[in-house]
């Protein structure tokens, strides 16, 4: 617990330090901040900037947030299963081989992440490997070698990306034309309670823009689920989907990385809007009904 919130603020840290040096720097060349112009490439700067930054240091963030060791050599006939078929898949998707590991947790859970299509890493919990077939085993393997395939680490930065960059942005644009209303439109810089609307802003806006990036979270699953089934088998991917929804609940995987996990927890209502994975039995429906894309390049649904 104590390591996870050290590495969240220390992952924090390092993008408000970047970010601080990248606004220092346009400063430097005189790029003015000044006005909507200056105050949307701010936002765009925080925006785009820690979302980038969150990806390029996902890999090292998982590995450690989740204790995963990496399988350099394999250790064991398991390993050296792992390791083959996430290699086979790999060149059926024409991507590089990711990195795979495997962490302690008790849930059937796997996930991928990694700044790259080439450069990625792919870790199954140790409740999935005493919990599936090989069969069910390999179709999750494929599933989270279709989410690598299909760029969905970067295009979900780019995406949260561009909400961050509105959120920012909109908040206090609107937060001006509040607080210029509230105090009559008088000259002067902005308080106090500028600062609050724009807090209470970023807050609302920040809620509406994860109920978007929730919704693409969901629509990739069942990408990977076919591109999962295109690699493995429809029969495998189904049966470890069916697996997975008579054992799934609340996962153990630390935010950063759960979006990417092949299960997600569960819920219901309004709280349905900011789940990352769909219900398992609405990707089952789906993938029996789904044309499947092909085996080698980009995978597509």
């Amino acid at each position: 617990m104590f390591e996870r919130v050290g590495l969240f603020l220390l992952t924090n840290l390092a993008v408000l330090a970047l970010l601080s040096i990248v606004m220092a720097v346009l400063r430097a060349f005189g790029f003015d901040f000044g006005g909507n112009g200056g105050l949307l490439a701010m936002a765009a700067v925080f925006g785009f900037g820690g979302s980038l930054v969150s990806l390029m240091m996902s890999k090292w963030v998982a590995k450690r947030m989740t204790g995963a060791h990496v399988i350099d050599q394999p250790r064991n006939e398991l390993e050296q299963w792992l390791v083959s078929t996430v290699r086979r898949q790999a060149d059926g998707a024409g991507i590089a081989m990711p990195e795979v590991a495997i962490y302690d947790a008790p849930e059937i859970n796997a996930f991928a992440t990694g700044p790259s299509r080439n450069n990625a890493l792919i870790a199954v919990s140790t409740g999935l490997l005493r919990g599936m077939e090989r069969d069910e085993a390999e179709a999750v393997l494929a599933h989270e070698v279709s989410h690598v395939a299909n760029g969905d680490m970067v295009t979900m930065a780019l995406i949260q990306g561009v909400l961050n960059t509105f959120v920012i942005f909109l908040a206090r644009v609107v937060g001006r034309v509040v607080d210029g209303y509230l105090n009559g439109n008088r000259e002067g810089g902005p308080g106090l309670g500028y600062f609050a609307i724009v807090f209470v802003l970023d807050l609302v806006f920040g809620l509406f823009a994860s109920v978007i990036a929730m919704w693409f979270s969901r629509h990739r699953e069942f990408r990977a689920d076919a591109g999962g089934a295109s690699l493995a088998g429809r029969e495998k991917m189904l049966a470890a989907l069916q697996r997975l929804s008579r054992t799934y609940g609340e996962t153990t995987l630390p935010k950063q990385v759960a979006a990417f996990g092949i299960s997600g927890g569960v819920a219901h209502g309004l709280r349905r809007l900011f789940m990352t994975h769909p219900p398992l039995e609405e990707r089952i429906e789906v993938l029996r009904r789904a044309e499947l894309p092909a085996h080698r390049g980009r995978i597509v649904g």
